[in-house]
């Protein structure tokens, strides 16, 4: 097995993505050949993964991203959810390795233009790079995508990561003809339905902000627990349970 190269750094202050009236710093891992338990003592830890590269909020004088993970053996999908498979059950849900095509980019680029113009994300069209670089290279036996499929169209894409005592949800694009799908609460269920049959015990949702609306939607899945602080590798992570 090819050992891991580790390169930390820590990028530049920014204004921060999720309350823009603060400035943000995030640490970097680099990391060639992550092992899944190198990649799961992260994941406790608060860390994200977007291709090789791994990263975790160090703001100065800001703690409010907090990553949030649902406790699979415990969760029940709520009167909505329920709603939600029901009127997603003409899909098929494919699970593979994460890859990148043609009908991949088409997609992402049309939800990105939605986005831009209902929430006033950038657009900009994808660059067939930055797309393998973020969600297919450093995948490793972990990297995987749903595909969320009518007929022959690819309506959605999921990236989650699937490790042996872990499933961290990566990034979801969607077709936005098909917004009443509510395809972002469906993949999110599909995880969790995954993580269930495999007896994995947690699910990770990436950063969950209070005071910001756009992340409110995570505090939904329950039971759930959001980690304390930023541990060091030789601190034991404290998991503290949601309201």
């Amino acid at each position: 097995m090819t050992p891991e190269l580790i390169r930390e750094g820590i990028g530049r202050e920014r204004s921060c993505a999720y309350l823009p009236d603060r400035l943000a710093t995030t640490r970097y891992r680099f990391i060639d050949h992550c092992s899944a338990p190198t990649y799961t003592e992260m994941l406790e830890r608060g860390w994200r993964r977007f291709g090789c590269v791994f990263f975790r909020p160090a703001c100065a004088s800001c703690g409010e991203c907090r990553s949030l993970r649902v406790e699979v053996e415990g969760f029940r999908p709520d009167r909505s959810m329920r709603r939600n498979l029901q009127r997603n059950r003409d899909l098929e849900v494919l699970l593979r390795p994460a890859s990148m095509t043609a009908e991949h980019l088409a997609l992402y680029d049309r939800y990105h233009a939605d986005m831009a113009s209902r929430k006033g994300w950038g657009e900009k069209a994808v660059d067939p790079l930055e797309y393998y670089q973020s969600f297919v290279e450093g995948r490793q036996g972990f990297g995987h995508e749903m595909l969320y499929v009518l007929g022959d169209r690819l309506l959605g894409v999921a990236l989650v990561d699937v490790l042996p005592a872990a499933l961290s949800a990566v990034y979801c694009y969607y077709d936005p003809a098909e917004r009443r799908r509510g395809l972002g609460v469906f993949s999110v269920l599909q995880h969790l339905d995954l993580a269930r049959r495999r007896g994995i015990p947690h699910v990770y949702l990436g950063y969950w902000v209070r005071g910001n609306p756009s992340m409110r939607y995570k505090s939904r899945y329950r039971p759930h627990a959001v980690l304390h602080d930023r541990p060091s590798f030789d601190e034991a992570p404290e998991w503290i349970a949601g309201e």
